[in-house]
């Protein structure tokens, strides 16, 4: 796939322990967004954050947290993920749903030898 130099980044804030369907939200995300065949996604496992509420989810030694923050990222045409908003909606019952425009500097994968 060949993704335009401009391009919109999405960007899901929930909590590690969040679930869709009895399964983690960020692991539904992110098949949702490859069934619908998004460009691509990434998770990222934060080590302290805080929401609406205000409260602290942290590592720390004496007190691991189990709903650490998590940001689910995708990439993709403006298009593609405009369609993807409404099932995201459906998904998501707590977090922050961000998007910005961006600029695609490169998007390859890895070269087979042949």
């Amino acid at each position: 796939m060949k993704l335009p130099e401009e391009a919109e980044l999405l960007r899901i804030f929930i909590g590690e322990s969040d679930k869709f369907e009895g399964r983690p939200l960020y692991q539904s995300i992110v098949e949702e967004a490859r069934k619908r065949g998004l460009a691509g996604a990434t998770v990222t496992r934060g080590l302290m954050g805080f929401g609406v509420t205000s409260r602290l989810h942290t590592v720390k030694v004496l007190r691991i947290s189990e709903d650490l923050p998590i940001v689910v990222e995708i990439v993709d045409k403006p298009e593609r993920i405009e369609s993807f908003l409404p099932r995201l909606d459906e998904m998501v019952g707590e977090g922050l749903i961000t998007l910005e425009n961006i600029k695609v500097i490169a998007y390859r994968g890895r070269k087979t030898e042949k």
